[in-house]
């Protein structure tokens, strides 16, 4: 769905934990969130810290949103994730 709404010029910011899928169906802003059961968020975080993180993901969101994208690019908000 990301990907067709992207090919008629409304931008998406696809937020999910499984990357690898998102890449290979094409999507283009492609957000590294949270886990399977949370992908914009960290439930396990102390309240004020999960909502810091979610406020890191939507600001993340809104920022490839502005970016001219034309293939599948992978950004994240957490740099824990980024060394697996």
């Amino acid at each position: 769905m990301a990907k067709e709404l992207d090919r008629a010029g409304i931008p998406v910011a696809h937020v999910t934990a499984f990357t690898s899928i998102a890449l290979s169906v094409g999507s283009n802003r492609i957000v590294f969130g949270g886990d399977f059961t949370s992908p914009s968020g960290n439930p396990e975080l102390p309240i004020d810290r999960e909502k810091a993180y979610r406020r890191k993901i939507i600001d993340k969101c809104l920022e490839v949103l502005s970016m001219d994208i034309d293939k599948p690019t992978l950004f994240t908000v957490d740099e824990e994730k980024e060394a697996k």
